[in-house]
């Protein structure tokens, strides 16, 4: 008896001692689910899958990409919830458009966009994860289109019989591999946010694990109640991203004009779907004489207030080169026009101008990484080019340099965004664009090849523009002739006699009359008012230029001449006679340039 009863109560112990244990393996198997945000299919522990939920905050929803927010919400669900899930979005929401409510009436049409699911179905569909295909809805209506897209209901089939994989896959096939991995158990919910239906997701659990149950059912509707709002917060980010890149677009040239002696492609590349737009721009303007200027630059900011930005500063550039100024002056006066802005913006700016008669480049900058000049031997340096303040910083003058670009080499432009990656050093992703442009292949770097080839590469954080120049010899069909001309007077006697002369070896005679008129004009001015004419030149591309150059500082005007001066109308017989005309200041004294249309 007395042993009886003591084994009794050693037994008793035992038990005592064994339950203790499997409750703190429990507690500590709970504490560290809960530690890592999962929650296990066989204990319904409501602070377990609290803390889960509260886990989906911080792993879903940590991109404003809408197929990577989709990803995501696979990805945590399997394999803590499910042995495998899906998630299908409406086209209209894929591009950017708001979700529908349901009617009653109808299937949107949706693709799936995301899937994940356990090693041992990973064969649940075809289709690789990750990547997108549309759903087949000719065969029949499942469940999901019957209810989560008809009526915004969920779905669950917590026992699947043999006839439900029919009401749960679209094709037959997918019903089949169904069958064959084991799938038992069917759940699926809409993804609704601010009232509207953006798509699905849809779960299944194999071998080895529990049926669906309504308790599993009210988890997942607040988990994709979760999930809906990020990814419409994704939706509207690239909404408002397309609108940024489509206003930037619109805002660069649409088309290159003819560049005397250089094979220009400028860029556009803007960042990953991941991050902001706005801001950097590049523009080539034709000058007077054949020259070209070559201008880009970079508002620092984003979206749509920096977009806005940098279509006005391009404007005011514009207009300022239309005057044929100097590139450091242009940057004096944009600078002034970015202090005048309402918002406080600051922007870094790269102005050069090209002329073919010498093969020479003025450039000066504002604050934008040093361009890249090639020599076109299989050589490149970076202009050694005073960085200068950036616009909107009231800190002038800025300081020009001169560099001759030789034939057959070239100068490239570039934003920060072609080079910029966190983390790195500036001056060694500056030396691997260098290489990066001498190693691409003839050709290749005035189609844009460097923006693949760039150390920022596809993935880069930042937008960028690139601006390649090339110089080449002047083609047939343009004609570029430059005449130093003697100070006294037979000066213009002696620019009518070349002119004459050009004219009739390019087949120009229909124009001579005129162009005798314009330079004798022309020379006249300079011989009066410039201390004597400089130069002349003569330049035929898609019009006929005539430009005289002299050392004196004041540009000519358009004077009113009464019926009894004798003088002052040579001007507006060259404001009549001529396309149009103009001057510009230099760096020792002034140009006076005067346009005729060629002959068809």
């Amino acid at each position: 008896m007395s042993g009886g009863s003591g084994g009794r109560r050693l037994t008793g112990r035992f038990s005592a001692v064994r339950a203790s244990a499997v409750r703190r393996s429990a507690a500590l198997r709970t504490r560290r689910d809960r530690a890592e945000g999962r929650i296990p299919f066989d204990r319904p522990d409501t602070e377990a899958r609290l803390a889960w939920l509260s886990a989906a905050s911080t792993r879903i929803g940590t991109t404003l990409d809408l197929e990577s927010t989709a990803r995501e919400l696979t990805e945590f669900t399997v394999p803590d919830f499910a042995d495998g899930a899906a998630v299908d979005i409406m086209e209209s929401v894929l591009h950017g458009e708001e979700g529908s409510r349901w009617t009653g009436r109808g299937v949107p049409p949706m693709r799936a966009v995301a899937l994940a699911a356990v090693d041992t179905m990973e064969t649940l569909e075809a289709t690789p994860v990750g990547e997108t295909f549309v759903r087949d809805q000719k065969r029949h209506e499942t469940l999901l289109h019957q209810y989560c897209l008809r009526q915004g209901k969920p779905v669950l089939v917590g026992r699947m019989r043999e006839e439900d994989f029919a009401l749960v896959s679209p094709t037959a096939s997918g019903a089949a591999k169904m069958r064959a991995l084991g799938v038992h158990s069917y759940l699926a919910v809409p993804l609704i946010a601010r009232g509207l239906l953006l798509g699905s997701a849809d779960f299944v659990r194999g071998p080895g694990s529990p049926p669906f149950s309504p308790t599993d059912l009210a988890l997942a509707e607040q988990l994709a109640s979760r999930a809906a709002v990020f990814i419409d917060n994704a939706r509207l980010y690239g909404r408002e991203r397309e609108r940024v890149v489509s206003l930037q677009r619109s805002l660069l040239p649409r088309a290159t004009p003819v560049t005397p002696g250089l094979r220009v492609h400028g860029e556009y590349a803007p960042s990953s779907a991941r991050h902001p737009v706005g801001g950097d721009w590049y523009d080539v303007m034709s000058l007077p004489g054949g020259r070209t200027a070559l201008m880009a630059g970079d508002v620092m900011g984003q979206g749509l207030p920096a977009a806005a930005t940098m279509g006005r500063l391009r404007a005011v550039a514009r207009t300022l080169m239309t005057l044929d100024m100097a590139p450091e002056r242009v940057l004096a006066r944009l600078d002034l026009a970015t202090r005048d802005l309402e918002d406080d913006q600051v922007a870094t700016f790269l102005c050069a101008v090209y002329d073919p008669a010498d093969s020479r480049c003025t450039l000066a900058g504002a604050g934008l990484l040093p361009p890249l000049l090639l020599d076109g031997r299989g050589g490149a340096e970076f202009v050694p080019l005073p960085a200068g303040a950036p616009l909107g910083a009231g800190v002038i003058p800025y300081d020009p340099v001169t560099v001759t670009v030789p034939e057959g080499g070239g100068l490239v432009l570039y934003t920060d965004g072609l080079v910029k990656e966190r983390g790195a050093d500036l001056e060694e992703q500056l030396e691997r664009l260098r290489s990066a442009a001498l190693a691409l292949p003839p050709g290749a770097l005035e189609d844009g090849g460097l923006i693949a080839a760039a150390p920022a590469g596809p993935g880069r954080f930042d937008e960028a523009v690139l601006l390649t120049a090339r110089a080449v010899p002047l083609g047939a069909e343009t004609g570029l002739r430059v005449w130093p001309l003697s100070g006294d007077g037979r000066a213009a006697s002696e620019a009518r006699r070349l002119v004459t002369r050009q004219l009739a070896d390019w087949g120009l005679d229909d124009l001579a009359d005129v162009c005798e008129l314009v330079v004798s004009e022309l020379v006249g001015n300079a011989l009066r008012y410039g201390n004597g004419p400089g130069e002349l030149r003569l330049l035929r591309g898609e019009r006929l230029v005539v430009e005289v150059s002299d050392t004196g500082p004041d540009l000519p005007q358009i004077q009113h001449a009464d019926l009894s001066d004798e003088g002052g109308r040579g001007l507006q017989l060259v404001n009549m006679l001529c396309r149009r005309w103009g001057s510009c200041r230099t760096s020792a004294g002034k140009v006076v340039w005067a346009e005729q249309d060629l002959p068809a």
